[in-house]
């Protein structure tokens, strides 16, 4: 072929270059680097890093927004008030009951607090996070958004998930901080007296704070699954949050009938109190135990549900 035919054929077909000029061009190129096999693809971002980083970047939206850090601070304040009060109602009275219990010993206003809070004020902080969880993106029009991160939809939900458990162990160990440190200052420290009469040390009553802890955020973390549940159903977050306080408090009612007694064993609000057994000598164990299968159990079916409608779900917003 002569070199006048081959202008015309590039003439004919503008934008396709014949490979041979193509190399021929790249060789009388000076420097150029001799032709070899195709460089390879970067690696993928490894998932557990972008796990991590994904979560981090949520915890770090959670713990900043302004409604969350009002809610801590309104949970903290709360074992300060019942401590005040409890001084108050002490004076220099000879008084017994809930008030000589915490009045004899400041690592009981601990679980004064908790038995306050756990049935309300602790479950709504939670019931907040997790509502928002989902639809809070839905709403806002940025699910679909991270979904083309590409996050994943079970990653994804799996980070809205721990995110919610995370700041329902913030709440609870918030509570039991606040109530630790205003027990120290108003009452006295010494050995704790246990609900069966018996006294163990400052040291044991603080692992049985710790125990207490760790038992009320695993009531909670089953509360949060629930609420990350129930996100999932809805692009309104108040929408969610509402319907989880409404089990709440339908289960707290439900409780309340005599009649009803049967149901009470597999309504969660009914283990959130057993806490109580650290207060026994030796610990019940049993109760405990009992409590964190159901809580248990709660987590695995809710959080079942969430997985089914989420990965089935048409995101549109």
């Amino acid at each position: 072929m002569s070199t006048a035919e081959t202008e015309v054929d590039v003439r004919r077909t503008p934008g396709l270059v014949p490979v041979t000029e193509t190399m021929r061009t790249v060789e009388r190129e000076p420097g150029a680097a001799p032709a070899g096999p195709p460089a390879a693809a970067p690696p993928p971002s490894r998932p557990v890093a972008a796990f991590w980083r994904l979560l981090g970047s949520e915890l770090g939206l959670t713990f900043r927004r302004p409604r969350n850090q009002v809610m801590l601070a309104v949970l903290a304040s709360v074992p300060l008030l019942i401590g005040i009060g409890l001084r108050i109602a002490a004076g220099d009275e000879a008084v017994g009951g809930l008030i000589g219990a915490v009045a004899g010993n400041s690592l009981m206003l601990t679980f004064v607090s908790f038995s306050f809070l756990v049935l309300l004020l602790m479950p709504v902080s939670v019931a907040v996070v997790g509502g928002d969880s989902v639809a809070g993106e839905a709403g806002a029009g940025t699910l679909r958004y991270l979904l083309a991160a590409p996050a994943g939809r079970t990653r994804l939900l799996a980070v809205k998930y721990l995110n919610a458990v995370l700041f329902a162990y913030a709440v609870t160990i918030v509570v039991a901080l606040s109530a630790l440190v205003t027990g120290l200052v108003l009452f006295p420290v010494g050995p704790v007296t246990l609900l069966s009469g018996s006294t163990v040390s400052v040291a044991e009553g603080l692992l049985r704070i710790l125990v207490t802890v760790g038992y009320v955020g695993a009531g909670m973390a089953a509360l949060a699954a629930i609420a990350v549940a129930l996100s999932t159903f809805t692009e309104v977050s108040i929408g969610a949050i509402a319907a989880t306080m409404v089990l709440v408090i339908v289960a707290q009612v439900i409780r309340a009938i005599p009649q009803l007694d049967f149901l009470a064993p597999y309504l969660l609000p009914t283990w959130w109190t057993r806490f109580d057994a650290v207060l026994r000598s030796p610990i019940d164990l049993a109760a405990l135990g009992q409590g964190l299968l159901v809580f248990g159990a709660y987590i695995g079916l809710f959080c079942s549900i969430a997985w089914a409608r989420f990965t089935g779900k048409d995101i549109t917003s």
